[in-house]
């Protein structure tokens, strides 16, 4: 058992769950990841109009984990079609505006169920997946996939998601599903097992909410094109937060030690256990009360008790699912020929005890050190990671871009419904620091929403003292946002001076906000040198630090035409979604580079050889490598513009690669 008899165990527990802590995060910042996302959504869901579609963050970024190469998992359902089990529950509904649903388990496998519309009233993508089907109206999952996929460009089919990238790295899964407002009566089981865990008050919370169901059928059942699975993506997301932080970090291990030591093992095995299946495993393991004390000193124990679950799983063929004991996990997968040569494997790393863990690269070198140090001193308290560590992770998740429709009329919606949360006294410091930042994001985009809507409806001069009282508003609201947001929000003003062709004040912004960019306290995408952003703004609020010595990229919504030299290359730049990701420093360059060159286009020139020695020689310092070709193609746009169309054409060239 190599150091499973060594005396010093529980030393080694305690070094990996520093480890631990490092690589997944701190219980103060899995709590602040997971309440700023809370209120987003939240905040969001007041917003969609009753045929809107209301979207939802879920599977391990919802959970807290932000591990490297996680996929992000979202689930969307239109808000006025609801699933009842049984017809008594239509009662609840107004008919005239909701959509029912009918799900019939009658015929299917337990966790899938068939879904029957009840009205004619429906959505046209919902209309094309309904087949007939013995006198009643059935919508098809097949079909819904195939429809929904479409909806994105690129996506391909996933399970019962439609998958692809965002960018060159993060990949996505987007489940368009059904939702049901009650508990299903297959899942009750699960609320009579519950005596330890969790505790009352998250069951009850869980049962209020329901369930989901996605768009894939049973691969062996009757009905694999037509049938739907059970989702309980919420009350899973409710069970990970009603863990204790040292269970957080075994799901975490256990999700490592699947990444970096099981799927290693041969080509053969390694897609037949999944991330899913280690929450289910850790989730029995909690419930059946199989160790007493989930703590820093137990960690290491906690996890073989998982693993031990897990290959009692595999060797019998049967993951119960969790909700559902009679769906067995590995029904379609880990059987027959490969089940038995995934045991061998598992039992292999079994024989060799925790030492197996040492084949996992994210903890092995904690373990060697102890081993090798046994009286060196393990300190487990969280509270010591620095401020500034803990900084950077909080602007890093508080400074999230928001996936909203631009319109005006959602904007008003959004800043009164922000106004009452801030009022309540139910929200933590990181949701109201998460709707502050929000808050400069709506009050930026009404701006400009503004000042196109106003421009565009009137041109000629009887207009000018709206126009002017409009133009006023706008430039308010800017400066207000730079007040709320970070350093790199001041550009927005300038934007706007430039956009209405006041050229000078919006050199004037560019100049503040290039001595403020040029302080060595500034901390931009997690690079600050640490000593001196703590003399700058240690002790001081999040707001202050944040206005003072944070930046961040620009980000430009393809809907507002910020920047008119940008729009013919609109969709050669679009690199992430409906929105142009530019690096700061190269839109400074930018912006300054377009309005000297109705000034001064000497002074033009020397801005834009500071731009191409820029993008020519950082080294991801100024530009991350993901925007590497927004900042070529940035270059060229400004070389072609000056009618170097030769250096143009190799900038774009560039960019391509």
């Amino acid at each position: 058992m190599f150091f499973a008899r060594f005396e010093g165990l529980k030393h080694i527990s305690e070094s990996v769950f520093v480890r631990m802590c490092e690589k997944v995060g701190t219980s103060q910042l899995v709590a602040l990841r997971r309440e700023t996302w809370g209120i987003k959504e939240m905040v969001d869901r007041r917003v969609i109009p009753n045929d809107g579609v209301i979207g939802m963050l879920s599977g391990s970024m919802r959970e807290g984990f932000r591990l490297e190469g996680s996929d992000v998992d979202s689930m969307f359902w239109l808000n006025n079609h609801r699933v009842i089990m049984d017809m008594s529950q239509s009662k609840y509904y107004n008919t005239a505006n909701t959509t029912l649903i009918l799900s019939d388990s009658s015929e299917s496998p337990p966790g899938f169920t068939l879904l029957q519309l009840l009205t004619t009233t429906t959505s046209e993508e919902v209309q094309t997946a309904c087949v007939r089907m013995n006198d009643r109206v059935y919508i098809f999952c097949s079909i819904w996939r195939q429809i929904t996929c479409s909806l994105i460009p690129n996506s391909t089919e996933h399970g019962p998601c439609g998958s692809g990238k965002i960018g060159r790295i993060t990949e996505y899964d987007h489940a368009f599903c059904f939702v049901c407002d009650f508990w299903p009566p297959s899942a009750s089981s699960w609320i009579e097992r519950c005596h330890s865990w969790p505790d009352p008050e998250v069951v009850k919370d869980i049962v209020k909410n329901g369930c989901h169901f996605v768009a894939i059928g049973h691969p062996l059942g009757p009905h694999e094109n037509e049938e739907w699975r059970f989702s309980f993506s919420r009350a899973e997301y409710k069970c990970v937060s009603a863990m204790n932080h040292c269970q957080f970090l075994t799901y975490g291990l256990l999700k490592l030690f699947l990444k970096e030591v099981i799927n290693q093992q041969s080509e053969e095995t390694n897609k037949l256990l999944c991330s899913y299946h280690m929450k289910t495993t850790i989730f029995w393991a909690i419930q059946q009360n199989t160790l007493p004390h989930w703590c820093p000193q137990n960690l290491l124990a906690g996890f073989w008790v998982c693993f031990k679950l897990l290959l009692k799983w595999v060797y019998e063929g049967v993951c119960p699912n969790f909700f559902i004991p009679q769906n067995n996990l590995f029904l379609t997968k880990v059987y027959s020929s490969a089940q038995n040569r995934l045991f061998l494997q598992l039992h292999e790393l079994y024989k060799r005890g925790l030492a197996c863990l040492l084949q996992s690269s994210s903890i092995r070198s904690y373990i060697i050190d102890v081993l090798y140090n046994p009286r060196a001193f393990v300190c487990t308290d969280e509270s010591l990671m620095s401020d500034v560590d803990f900084d950077i992770k909080l602007f890093w998740e508080i400074y999230v871009p928001d996936y909203m429709s631009i319109n005006l009329r959602n904007n008003v919606k959004l800043l009164f419904i922000i106004e009452k949360f801030v009022d309540s006294t139910q929200l933590t410091q990181w949701q109201l620091f998460r709707l502050q930042t929000r808050t400069a994001f709506i009050l930026q985009t009404t701006a400009f929403i503004l000042h196109n809507m106003f421009t565009n409806m009137f041109t000629n001069t009887e207009v000018n003292k709206l126009m002017y009282i409009v133009d006023k508003m706008s430039l308010h609201m800017l400066k207000l946002a730079a007040k709320f947001g970070c350093i790199s929000d001041m550009l927005f003003i300038a934007i706007y001076y430039y956009k209405t062709l006041r050229y000078r004040e919006a050199l004037s912004v560019i100049n503040m906000t290039k001595v403020k960019l040029a302080q060595p306290y500034l901390m931009y995408n997690k690079h600050v040198d640490r000593e001196r952003y703590t003399e700058a703004v240690g002790g001081q609020s999040w707001s202050t630090k944040m206005r003072q010595a944070v930046a961040f990229d620009i980000i430009l919504e393809n809907e507002i035409c910020d920047i008119s030299e940008l729009i013919p290359e609109k969709s050669a730049l679009q690199n992430i979604g409906h929105r142009l990701f530019i690096p700061v420093f190269v839109m400074l360059h930018l912006l300054e580079f377009l309005c000297y060159r109705h000034i001064d286009t000497t002074l033009s020139q020397a801005v834009l050889d500071e731009l191409q020695v820029l993008v020519h020689h950082d080294q991801g310092l100024y530009i991350d490598v993901e925007y590497r070709n927004i900042s070529w193609q940035t270059l060229g746009i400004c070389q072609e513009i000056t009618g170097n169309l030769q250096a143009a054409l190799h900038s774009y060239l560039q960019s391509l690669t």
